[in-house]
């Protein structure tokens, strides 16, 4: 899941430099048959820090499911991750897909093997089966509160998580410099000033992406 990238800076200020996260996501084939190959490919999350102290933050993660005939797509709700205002939609046509929290038993008899048992899964039905050689396009949306992810440190906002997928982006909260990050990153303004760190990753596990912000003087 992860590509090559060397070394790591701090950086200060607005200045640019370059990171990347993950979010590990599952889908899986025919009804109890695990698939015999990749089931995802092309990640991409994008996570937009909510208010200061909300401990929230909202995540906007594409995925194409590429397991050849695959009907359902599951993506675990990560464990110490309060989830709420779920939505899937399908990239290619924009329609809004229908889904439903499963447990982990029940992912793994509709075929995703490696399920644990105490995670949830957001169970995703396709409109479309995965065709050969194919893909099917997702935009999947949840708001998670988890606050050993994203807290205050004194006067400081710091998102601090383990992340495998190779391309994520995290936005601060309007009125914030990003002032440290652990791991190679590019820092941009979005349109609306808020500061975006992107960044890539190329190790074989997660990484654990330790990012800091302080609010700017009025």
């Amino acid at each position: 899941m992860t590509d090559n990238i060397l070394g790591a800076r701090r950086i200060t200020g607005t200045g640019i430099g370059v990171c990347l996260l993950a979010a590990a996501v599952f889908s899986a084939s025919a009804p109890g048959k695990a698939p015999a190959g990749p089931v995802e490919s092309d990640e991409y999350t994008r996570y937009e820090l909510l208010s200061p102290g909300s401990s929230r933050f909202h995540i906007l993660y594409e995925v194409t499911a590429i397991a050849p005939g695959a009907t359902a797509f599951f993506n675990p709700i990560r464990k110490g991750s309060e989830a709420s205002e779920e939505r899937v939609f399908d990239r290619m046509t924009g329609k809004i897909l229908p889904f439903r929290i499963v447990p982990g038993e029940e992912a793994r008899r509709g075929g995703l093997a490696d399920a644990e048992p105490d995670v949830s899964y957001i169970r995703i039905e396709l409109p479309r089966p995965v065709p050969e050689d194919g893909g099917v396009r997702l935009l999947i949306e949840k708001t998670y509160r988890d606050p050993k992810s994203y807290f205050e440190e004194g006067d400081r906002l710091v998102f601090s998580r383990s992340l495998g997928i190779r391309r994520n982006a995290i936005v601060f909260p309007a009125g914030y410099e990003i002032i440290d990050c652990n791991v190679p990153a590019q820092v941009l303004r979005e349109p609306d000033g808020r500061m975006r760190v992107s960044f890539m990753h190329g190790e074989p596990d997660a990484v654990n992406a330790v990012i800091r912000a302080r609010k700017l003087p009025r």
